[in-house]
């Protein structure tokens, strides 16, 4: 069963009836937006209201884009050349008091003074050089085919004088033969005296030598490698005397103890030196010369 409505009241005469509430009223439609101006639309690709419909709107083209700035290039650098990677000389350290030297480029590449060449045993034209007081003096000294005695090779013979023309200059040379050595030098006639070259010894002083041949050894008590060049010295100082003290104080009898190699060479050297001037002065010969000097060396005294 449903439940009934009930009926509604029915309203007294006379009774005021209820106004009934107001409706709001209705929103007015928004109006509509106005046309866009003509460059508006052109832009959006509108058609306008001026333009027909039936034409269709040209299509404007497009605005370039800006262009951005274009950055510069990076550079880049070029490979050194060789002659740049040369590392430049180091500067020279200057002494005290010396100046730098400045390069003349400006001067030009020339000699100052041109001599011609000369020929074979002719002197250039004012060229020829005068003869020096040690020159004369040498020359008076030594003749050709004199035989004399040169420190470092000893008794020679000179052969002749030469002029060599050297820098433009003309020399005199003496020439010397070493007949056993197979050697031929040449001594310039201004230096010859100077050099240690003289002339043979005396007979007298040969006899001395021979005299220290006798004597007792006077050996000093130092390293050989010492002794070996004072011995050395002594030889090729050209001084008889000194040749002969080498020789005393390096024989050996066979009673002694042997030398060693080096000892034995420099007692030869000296031997063969001081026999050659021996033979020459005594004009004898070379063995007999050494027979001598050796029976010498036996008759020495007892240490």
């Amino acid at each position: 069963m449903t439940a009934k409505k009930p009926a509604p009241k029915s309203v007294a005469k006379g009774a005021v009836k209820p106004k009934a509430a107001k409706k709001p009223p209705a929103k007015k439609p928004a109006p509509a937006p106005k046309a866009a101006p003509r460059a508006a639309q052109k832009a959006a690709g509108k058609p306008s209201k001026a333009t027909s419909p039936t034409k269709a709107p040209a299509k404007l083209a497009p605005k370039p884009a800006a262009k951005a700035p274009e950055k510069p290039a990076p550079k880049v650098k070029a490979a050194p050349s060789k002659e740049a990677t040369k590392k430049a000389p180091p500067k020279k350290k200057l002494n005290v008091g010396q100046k730098p030297r400045t390069a003349r480029v400006d001067l030009p590449l020339k000699p100052q003074y041109f001599t011609p060449p000369a020929r074979d045993g002719e002197a250039a034209a004012g060229t020829a050089s005068k003869p020096t007081p040690a020159s004369k003096e040498a020359k008076q000294t030594f003749k050709v085919n004199d035989s004399v005695v040169y420190p470092a090779h000893g008794v020679g013979r000179i052969v002749g004088i030469e002029k060599q023309i050297i820098a433009g200059i003309t020399n005199e040379l003496f020439v010397l033969d070493f007949e056993q050595e197979k050697l031929k030098l040449k001594v310039p006639t201004a230096k010859a005296i100077s050099s240690g070259m003289r002339a043979l010894s005396e007979d007298a002083q040969v006899k001395k030598a021979i005299d220290i041949l006798k004597g007792r050894a006077r050996i000093k008590r130092t390293m050989w490698s010492r002794r070996a060049q004072e011995y050395e010295a002594k030889i090729n100082s050209g001084d008889i005397m000194a040749v002969a003290e080498v020789v005393r104080d390096l024989y050996r009898a066979t009673d002694q103890p042997e030398q060693s190699y080096s000892e034995r060479q420099l007692f030869e050297a000296a031997l063969d030196r001081l026999a050659r001037e021996v033979a020459a002065v005594r004009k004898s010969d070379l063995a007999k010369a050494i027979a001598e000097l050796e029976a010498s060396l036996l008759q020495k005294k007892a240490a």
